[in-house]
């Protein structure tokens, strides 16, 4: 089967695609599962080959409304999908493989609490479970982690390997490769279909052609000139862009683009001055405006690198001067003309989201109109990087010009782009552990590309500070928290690890006004039950303490039962008696639970009803979460979230919080504050 349009030629062609017979056959029959078709289809090609955009066109085929503006009457039938529900489209791009899944999971309501859950509850679903998996070479929130590998591995394979379901998967070449021939081993012939449109048999030359000569028609937007407007060169000319693209639509629009942007020098009769590849569309219009076509890959160089969406306009000078090992302002004053073909600005509109507490730049500047540079096609990146003597070595140059962009190196005044993104970039320089030893960074970093990044690094590299993050981890991107409760998670937990002095530098360092400061933390697993009070001594005022319910085997614990402890402890194995404000009972600074026996329960003096009642601070408290709120106000000062259920808590009228968790007990001063959450 081929492109050819010998057998379409009275029918309309697709109004997104304008070609791609073959392969929308092909696809209209895996969406109606005729007798022989196949259950799963692996589209491919290489970076540039179209299966994106054909991937955009069929989906239009399979939604019912976008169906309503297609003219389907119009088309070759066995183009057009039979009219089902539409298909699941959790797409990939920006997303870790178990946020692609819990998508999935979310589209089918289902009740799953385990990724295995996932693939056992959809093999069990009776309606027909249709999937389509757009963009896996886009997934992930950093581009050197890995992650389009890890969705190959661990959601699709096992999607593709359930009999229920029929799955329709964009892949780059080489994990469709891997994907295939993993999937024949397990599957029965005939399961599992591969089109790669780089193959003869998906081509579409005609399509080509056709898509190179509408961009260059003035009806459709292109600039009079000699070759646009004579309708003869303009056929001509597309016809030859067309033949020389080979199977790629990216060097069709490429080609187009620079003859558009700067004609001055193009011949069209000259085949030559025409792209066979991205890297030659590079170097010939390079050449054509007397420019080294070095020059132009070292201005692009900090793109190929960019994350998300690209970077900043203002730091691209910079960035292409380190990457270069010289200054390359006066190349880049200059340089729209010669890099616009391949440059994409993207105006990023302040929303709320790219700063802190609802602005761009935690020192309060506001991201209006601020401009981000990106390659026109990732392939254009592809074959940047390729061309570099060292990729390491220029990331290695890119984390240092962003590391000196930093005002102060004061993350919270960084640029928004260099502050989210540095850990990307020196992840792949192989550098990232060295920077994960600031709290600022920690606080100000987004926290999605942030723990991407370094859950790409092996465990056994990463210092304590870098596993505490790391731990913390979830309930920041759960909890989508800004800069102030970030710290606040980060401080508790940095304390909870035996790294207070991480705990002190937020405090101390940031100017950040946390809700509370973590007075200590103990590592005693199995507290069921905290109790406040007081330890009256002979000597001098009552020490506040804890009284926390533990095992009997707990090293420091005193029996129960050997100490006469009111009725409400008789249930109760063991008790540690801790000091609220980090000393122990006898007043001494205490930073563990220690060897001796401590004071027993029946010296220590609770609370009264009227006490709790007339403190100014109450406690509420659920499974996973503690609401501390002020009396007089009723507003919330202080809400935490754990990762692990509470097993206990409790407050002391002078605002001192201790609860209780598996992992062990921490006591917590909570000052007024805005609503927050910690854990």
């Amino acid at each position: 089967m081929t492109g050819s349009t010998e057998d379409t030629e009275d029918y309309a062609p697709h109004p997104h695609i304008g070609g791609r017979t073959a392969a929308l056959r092909a696809l209209a029959a895996w969406r109606g599962g005729a007798p022989g078709a196949p259950r799963v289809v692996v589209l491919t090609g290489g970076s540039g080959s179209g299966r994106s955009r054909l991937l955009t066109g069929f989906l239009m085929l399979c939604e019912p409304e976008f169906r309503k503006q297609l003219p389907l009457d119009e088309m070759d039938p066995s183009t057009v999908p039979p009219e089902l529900p539409a298909p699941a489209v959790p797409t990939a791009e920006g997303l870790t493989a178990a946020q692609v899944l819990w998508l999935l999971a979310d589209h089918y309501e289902l009740n799953a609490t385990s990724t295995a859950e996932v693939f056992a509850e959809l093999a069990a679903l009776d309606e027909p479970v249709t999937v389509v998996v757009p963009d896996v070479d886009q997934a992930g929130p950093v581009r050197a982690a890995g992650e389009p590998a890890r969705l190959v591995r661990e959601v699709l394979t096992p999607l593709a390997a359930t009999e229920s379901v029929r799955l329709l998967a964009e892949v780059p070449h080489p994990l469709a490769a891997e994907l295939a021939s993993g999937l024949a081993a397990v599957l029965p012939p005939g399961t599992v279909q591969v089109i790669d449109l780089d193959e003869p048999e998906w081509a579409d030359p005609e399509g080509l052609v056709l898509h190179a000569q509408a961009a260059l028609n003035p009806e459709f937007g292109a600039p009079e000139l000699p070759f646009t407007v004579d309708p003869a060169a303009r056929l001509a000319l597309g016809a030859a862009i067309g033949r020389r693209a080979g199977t790629s639509p990216l060097v069709v629009q490429l080609a187009v683009h620079c003859v558009l942007m700067a004609p001055e020098g193009f011949d069209p009769a000259d085949e030559s001055q025409l792209p066979t590849s991205v890297g030659e569309a590079l170097d010939l219009h390079a050449r054509r405006l007397g420019a080294d076509p070095q020059t132009l890959r070292l201005m692009l160089a900090p793109l190929a690198f960019a994350e998300t969406d690209g970077i900043p306009a203002q730091l691209w000078a910079r960035l292409a001067s380190a990457v270069a090992g010289q200054d390359m302002g006066q190349a880049m004053a200059g340089g729209m003309l010669l890099a616009g073909p391949f440059v994409q600005p993207v105006e990023q509109e302040a929303d709320g989201e790219d700063g802190e507490d609802g602005e761009d730049g935690e020192d309060g500047q506001e991201d209006s109109g601020r401009t981000l540079l990106r390659l026109l096609h990732p392939a254009i990146g592809d074959e940047i990087r390729a061309g570099l003597p060292n990729v390491r070595a220029a990331q290695t140059q890119i984390a240092v010009a962003l590391l000196e962009a930093v005002p102060e190196q004061n993350w919270g005044k960084a640029d928004p782009y260099v502050r989210d993104h540095i850990a990307g970039h020196t992840l792949e320089a192989g550098l990232l552990p060295q920077l994960l030893t600031d709290p600022g960074l920690f606080v100000h970093a987004d926290p999605v590309p942030l723990r991407a990044a370094i859950e790409a690094v092996p465990i056994e590299e990463l210092g304590a500070p870098a596993r505490t993050y790391l731990r913390a981890a979830p309930l920041l991107t759960r909890t989508q928290a800004p800069a102030t409760l970030r710290a606040a998670l980060l401080e508790t937990a940095f304390v909870e690890d035996g790294l207070p002095e991480y705990a002190e530098a937020i405090h101390g360092r940031l100017g950040l006004e946390l809700p509370w400061r973590t007075l200590w933390s103990v590592p005693v697993p199995g507290v069921s039950a905290v109790t406040v009070g007081s330890l009256p001594r002979p000597d001098g005022p009552a020490v506040p303490v804890a009284v926390l319910a533990v095992p009997a085997d707990t090293p420091g614990a005193r029996p129960v039962g050997e100490t006469g402890g009111e009725e409400h402890e008789a249930g109760r194995t063991a008790v540690l008696v801790r000091g609220l404000t980090g000393l122990n009972a006898l007043g001494e600074t205490e930073t563990d639970p220690g060897p001796g026996p401590g004071p027993g329960p029946g010296q220590i003096l609770r609370p009264s009803d009227d006490d709790r009642a007339a403190a100014p601070l109450g406690l509420s408290r659920g499974a996973d979460y503690l609401r501390v709120w002020d009396r007089a106000s009723q507003e919330v000062v202080a809400a935490l979230i754990s990762d692990v259920p509470f097993t206990a808590a409790d407050l002391s009228p002078d605002g001192v919080l201790v609860i209780a968790t598996e992992r062990g007990a921490k006591a917590l001063l909570i000052r007024p504050a805005t609503s927050t959450i910690a854990s």
